[in-house]
């Protein structure tokens, strides 16, 4: 779990290399909603997909990290994007939700449970 924290700083790196003026992650949502970006795009050795009240974003080597934005504006994410997440990696290993809910507790106080089945990373 600890490898989907540093990807999401990554990725956070990037879209700030790529896109003028995101003062968080979060702001590709409404740039994208106000269509002063695309929807979906290359931007340094990610692509992005605007969904919903999220984004996933895949690494040129495949690995997926797909979030949420909480009215705040930080990343959440849920067991589900946990497991795509862990399934995009090279070398793959299926593990159970209990495996995932050991993981995330493991990690507290880096991760804070914001709802029942939702996290994010603390500051």
């Amino acid at each position: 779990m600890l490898a989907h924290v540093r990807a999401l700083h990554s990725i956070d790196e990037a879209v700030r290399a790529a896109i003028p003026s995101p003062g968080r992650l979060a702001d590709v949502l409404g740039l994208a909603r106000s269509r002063r970006i695309s929807r979906s795009a290359d931007i340094g050795t990610y692509s992005y997909k605007v969904h919903g009240a999220g984004c996933r974003f895949i690494s040129d080597d495949g690995m997926e990290v797909d979030v949420d934005f909480a009215a705040d504006g930080s990343e959440v994410f849920d067991l589900w994007r946990l497991r795509l997440y862990r399934l995009s990696m090279p070398e793959t290993v299926d593990v159970t939700d209990e495996d995932l809910r050991s993981a995330v507790r493991s990690l507290q106080p880096l991760l804070a449970e914001v709802r029942p089945g939702w996290f994010r990373v603390t500051s």
